[in-house]
């Protein structure tokens, strides 16, 4: 797994499904085990529902690929 996060803050991205919604990549979580390797890389994404701001803490890297805005 890659050390550096694929997409920097501020990217933003369509969510998949019957309602899609614009997402907005606002920090990146990295898990590192004992011996310093990357375990795994997770986006946060907020998007806004009814005029209040919903925050998404397990994007995975794929959602977004998915989804990317060009």
């Amino acid at each position: 797994m890659t050390t550096k996060p694929k997409y920097p803050i501020g990217t933003q991205f369509m969510t998949r499904g019957k309602y899609p919604r614009l997402c907005t990549v606002v920090d990146v979580w990295t898990t590192y085990a004992n011996g310093g390797q990357v375990v795994k890389v997770r986006y946060v994404a907020t998007h806004t529902l009814n005029g209040q701001v919903v925050t998404d803490t397990d994007v995975v890297e794929t959602s977004i690929d998915m989804g990317k805005i060009p």
